[in-house]
Order: C-alpha cells, then sequence, then structure tokens
C-alpha cells in the first residue's frame, strides 16, 4: 500500500493511494509529491458539509485572485470509476473539462456522491480526517477560501 502523508498546520492527514482506480493520476501525485511541488501550498477553498481543496501552486503568493487558477503546467486524463465519493475520499480537482486536472484535489469531508463518475478517485483517507473536518470548518470569505491559512507544510508518499 503506497500511503501520502500531508503535514499540516492543524495536524497530519494520511491516505492510501489507489493506483488499481487510476494508475496515472496516483503516478502524477507520487511525482508532484517527491519533487516537493506540494509543500507550502494552502487548502485554499473549503465548504462546510461538503470538501477541502488544494495543490495550487499559485496559494504559495499572496494574490488571492490567481488561487485555484494553477496546476503543473500540464493535464492528466481522467479516470473515472465506480468508486463513490464517500467521506474521506480524495479526488482530483478539475475545471469544465474532465482532462483539465493537473496538481489540485479535494478530500471529501461529506458524501458527495453527486461527484461519482465525473472526478477521479485516486486516494482515501486512513487517519487525520478529524484534521480535514477542522479546516473545512474554518471561517471563509464569500470565495470559499479560509480567513486562516490551512497549509500544507510537507508532503511525502512512503
Amino acid at each position: 500500500m503506497i500511503t501520502a502523508n500531508i503535514e499540516t498546520n492543524f495536524g497530519k492527514i494520511s491516505f492510501k493511494l489507489l493506483p488499481d482506480l487510476a494508475p496515472e493520476t496516483v503516478r502524477n501525485f507520487e511525482k508532484l509529491a517527491k519533487d516537493g511541488f506540494y509543500d507550502g501550498t494552502l487548502f485554499h477553498r473549503v465548504i462546510p458539509g461538503f470538501m477541502i481543496q488544494g495543490g495550487d501552486p499559485n496559494t504559495k503568493t499572496d494574490n488571492k485572485s490567481s488561487w485555484g487558477m494553477g496546476g503543473p503546467g500540464y493535464n492528466v486524463k481522467a479516470e473515472f470509476s465506480s468508486r463513490s465519493h464517500l467521506r474521506g475520499i480524495v479526488s482530483m480537482a478539475r475545471a469544465q473539462d474532465p482532462d483539465s486536472a493537473g496538481s489540485q484535489f479535494f478530500i471529501v469531508t461529506t458524501d458527495s456522491t453527486f461527484l461519482d463518475r465525473q472526478y477521479t478517485v485516486f486516494g482515501e483517507v486512513t487517519e487525520g480526517m478529524e484534521v480535514a473536518d477542522k479546516i473545512v470548518n474554518l471561517q471563509r470569505d464569500g470565495n470559499d477560501c479560509p480567513l486562516e491559512k490551512a497549509q500544507m507544510t510537507r508532503v511525502t508518499v512512503e
């Protein structure tokens, strides 16, 4: 089992990667994590009763208007599966085009089956959901951006 660990200023979230469901997405996430791509990025979008989203390199700057727009400079093809978006699922964020994911991902904090077969599921939280719950309940602005920084200080894969 391959485990990803996200160390945040609120605690650690660990999740198992699911290469059987999304091999290319898992490969991409592993590469980005090993390259330190995620280190210092923020969970820039939190919606209570839904999810927390992060993985945008633009969040390393103070230009909030660019948050949610960044990526690694390339896209990863969607890998839809029958795995349902239940609490604890880790899935790729994307724009309208299903093949527009790159580095941004989200952790589902409340069952969200309406996302099924539309987003690429590639992980499942094994510990630290209480950390995701703290982050999803942070006070936020009108763009669902937390008022307090929720930083991924270090992301590793083992």
